[in-house]
């Protein structure tokens, strides 16, 4: 449940806050870091947690970062504050570097555990050292922990990546216009890529016109990936002018193989202006054998 009433955004604010309340009972401050013109740039919260054993509970204060769409990020330390083991030892710098490499994982057995499931059955004293565990839940997540802090890592990638990330992609909605669309589509987080094509395009995979110039600089871009889904996604229509074409052809000799396949592929349903046919027949003389047989069935279509 979120509530943004109280905090408003203000003229020139750097920083809005929103009130985010979890199964009606625990409530925290999510806040979202504006530039000087007030537009979106991060998510972080300040985190106050009780990390709770047997007999003792301990304190962790610890800062979270997000990107605009809840893609946890980074973490640091309000001044003065260091976190601690069980048995009080402080966490020394691989500790700590082993923490992000741990938080930084989105699929971690974590999200497949609950907190009974690292207690050892039969015993009331639990030592939060995986050494001290049994059964086959601690041996499988033993290289995934931190000895002597296994329910810190527990309880901070719960948060991580918990009931906040949805309220973030809440949050960033309300931000959505042509302006930020604009900026995701040319971002290097890919994150931000895939969302902002999916506003821009239909199912049909027609593009909207202000952003058929970024969705061209996706597919020319150095991320294969998303570059290869862009091309896949968009409409035959979208390259029907000769010049979509030239700037495709200039792709075609400029990326990785595997993106070239895919581009042969897309040119199979396509209409072909005549310098791009002229391009393709020239290929054939360096082409191997797959590239051959796409460009001739290409060829033999127009």
């Amino acid at each position: 449940m979120l509530n943004t009433a109280p905090s408003a955004a203000k003229p020139k604010e750097r920083i809005r806050e929103f009130t985010v309340t979890e199964n009606d009972t625990l409530t925290y401050t999510l806040k979202l870091a504006l530039d000087e013109k007030g537009q979106p740039q991060y998510f972080f919260r300040n985190i106050f947690t009780p990390v709770c054993y047997t007999n003792e509970c301990k304190p962790v204060y610890i800062n979270f970062y997000w990107d605009l769409l809840g893609n946890y990020e980074r973490y640091d330390l309000p001044e003065g504050k260091v976190l601690t083991k069980v048995d009080h030892d402080e966490f020394k710098e691989a500790d700590y570097q082993k923490l992000q490499d741990i938080l930084a994982q989105p699929n971690s057995i974590f999200a497949d555990l609950k907190m009974e499931d690292l207690i050892t059955k039969g015993t009331d004293k639990l030592a939060d050292s995986v050494d001290a565990k049994a059964g086959a839940t601690l041996k499988t997540i033993k290289n995934q922990v931190i000895d002597g802090a296994v329910y810190t890592c527990y309880t901070l990638w719960q948060i991580a990546y918990g009931k906040a990330v949805p309220e973030m992609r809440k949050i960033i909605e309300t931000y959505s216009n042509e302006a930020l669309l604009h900026r995701f589509m040319g971002s290097k987080n890919h994150h931000y890529q895939y969302w902002a094509m999916a506003k821009v395009m239909d199912k049909e995979g027609r593009v909207k016109k202000p952003f058929e110039t970024d969705l061209q600089a996706i597919m020319a871009g150095k991320n294969l990936f998303i570059a290869k889904y862009a091309l896949q996604q968009v409409g035959d229509d979208f390259f029907k002018t000769e010049e979509r074409q030239k700037r495709l052809w200039d792709a075609y000799q400029q990326t990785g193989y595997s993106m070239q396949i895919a581009i042969l592929k897309k040119l199979n349903n396509i209409p072909l202006s005549k310098p791009l046919a002229t391009n393709l027949q020239a290929s054939l003389a360096n082409a191997n054998e797959e590239q051959t047989l796409l460009i001739q069935n290409i060829l033999q279509k127009q």
